[in-house]
Order: structure tokens, then sequence, then C-alpha cells
């Protein structure tokens, strides 16, 4: 039996970032073969990976990258199991090299992302062996990329909620732009963006509701008309409340101090995704029965 010496260990975890028990093991198990031991350990963190891979996403953090210039810019939600791994430093550091990874090298979708290369892997082996080392499930879910000749501002709250805006305007504008989309979600810039299946939902909804208040027919195209306009404006960027002065629209806004608003992404971490309920009571039942 080869002598496992602690300098041993510490070149090992160097090469593979894994725990210090699991690269002495490996180690043993191999006789002292470094390669041998970092393949097994390979083998082993991906095996973890494989594991995890069932297990819901729903926390996480969003990150953001924008150029020096403010012209190239990225937006990603890379999520994890608990909120207690979203604060765990090496996750923290992964979202934010993954939105600079994107920012700078534009790929066409996860798959190209995953296949980059990254600390001497790819993105997706190094997510592998990242999922080995802390444990949890961890998936890059979605990313968006924009490019502009005008600039790129954001706004992230609390790790949660991530905006990037495209816009033309000092950075100060950019900015409260950003901030007030991440506090009133809008689910469109203008009206010309949003659904029309949207539109007629709505119409179709006040005109079912005036007739069932009894309202004139001349009356019910004004009644529905008017409807539509208010959702369009509590519903579209352009159209909303600015947040810090509700007195004028955000357009109004934008038109005094010579700015506009071309795009924006908004994240928010495990919006739609189903998050799986805990039912201790029955598991600690259970666990009961079966001792």
């Amino acid at each position: 039996m080869a002598e496992i010496t602690a300098s041993m260990v510490k070149e090992l975890r160097a090469k593979t970032d894994a725990p210090m028990m699991e690269c002495k093991k490996a180690l043993v198990e191999a006789n002292g073969d470094m390669a041998q031991a970092e393949e097994l350990l390979r083998v082993k963190l991906g095996s973890k990976a494989s594991q995890a891979a069932s297990r819901v996403t729903a926390e996480g953090l969003v990150g953001v990258s924008i150029s020096e210039d403010g012209k190239q810019g990225a937006l990603v939600e890379v999520n994890c199991e608990t909120d207690f791994v979203a604060k765990n430093e090496e996750f923290i550091k992964f979202v934010d090299d993954i939105a600079k990874l994107v920012a700078k090298e534009n790929p066409a979708d996860l798959e190209a992302l995953g296949a980059l290369p990254f600390e001497g892997k790819t993105v997706e082996e190094f997510r592998a062996e990242l999922i080995g080392r802390i444990g949890e499930n961890i998936t890059i879910r979605r990313f968006e990329r924009l490019e502009t000749e005008g600039r790129l501002s954001d706004y992230v709250h609390g790790g949660k909620i991530g905006v990037m805006i495209d816009h033309t305007g000092s950075d100060e504008v950019g900015r409260d732009v950003a901030m007030h989309v991440a506090a009133m979600r809008p689910q469109a810039l203008s009206r010309d963006q949003l659904d029309n299946e949207v539109l007629e939902r709505e119409a179709r909804l006040a005109e079912e509701k005036a007739k069932e208040l009894g309202r004139p027919e001349h009356i019910i195209e004004k009644i529905v008309t008017g409807s539509v306009d208010k959702f369009v404006q509590e519903t579209t960027l352009l159209g909303q409340a600015f947040v810090k002065d509700d007195k004028k629209s955000v357009e109004q806004m934008l038109k005094e101090n010579d700015a506009s608003v071309n795009a924006y992404v908004i994240y928010v971490v495990g919006e739609g995704i189903e998050r799986r309920q805990e039912d201790f009571a029955a598991e600690v039942a259970a666990a009961q029965k079966s001792s």
C-alpha cells in the first residue's frame, strides 16, 4: 500500500476541487496513482450529478454582466435546490462567471453554452463537478444576451429578480427604469408588443360585464375601448405609472429625459417552476412505521 501524504491530497484537490476526504479516499483506492485517483473522482462526481439530476431546482440566483462600454450584456438564471446553496460562495461565483461567459461568447442556446471551454473543462463538465462538491442539483435554466448601439443598464434585487434594459439616455435613467421593471413586472414594452389574444380576451370580458350590467349597446363599445386602454396602461412598461413619480408614466419620464427604451429582460428566480411540497409529518409517520 502506497503512502498517501498530505501533499498528494492537496495536489489532487487542486486538480479536481473535490472535498479533501474524497481526494484521500480516491488516492487510497488508486494505491497512490494520481492519474487514476483523478479519474476515479471525476467518475464519482459525475455519478453524483446524475443522481441529483431529477431533483427540482426552484431556488438559485440571477446573474448579470455588462461590458465596460455598455454595449453587450447578459442575464442568466442558475438554479439549485435550496436557498442555503444559493448563498454558497462557489455557487455565486459560478453564476457570475456564466453571465460573463454568455456576454462575451454569445452562445446560441443552452447546449452551446454547456460546450464552451470553462476553467479547463467545458461548462457542462464543470457544472457536473460542482454538483458533486456541493451535493445539490444545479441547472443553468436560461439566459438572454443583448447587444445595442445605445446603452445597457441593469438592476438585481437580492439576487432573485434581475433586469437588463436596452436604452438611450443616461445611466441613471436606465437604472431607474430597470428598478421600475423589477418592482412592477410589466408584461410588455408597449401596446404593440402585447399578444393580440390577451387584448381580445380583455375586450371580451369587458363586453360581457357591460352586458350583464344592462348597459346600452351604443355605450358598450366605449366601455370596451376604455377597459382595454386601461389594461394596456397597467401592463406595459411605457404605459405604467413611474414608481418614483406616479403622477407621470414611464413614457413621459423618458421623454422628459430625452431617453427611450428599446427592449428589456426580466428574470425572477424559480418563476413558473413547480416547487416540491414537503410533508414532514408524513415522512415522520412513514419512518415510524418502518422502524
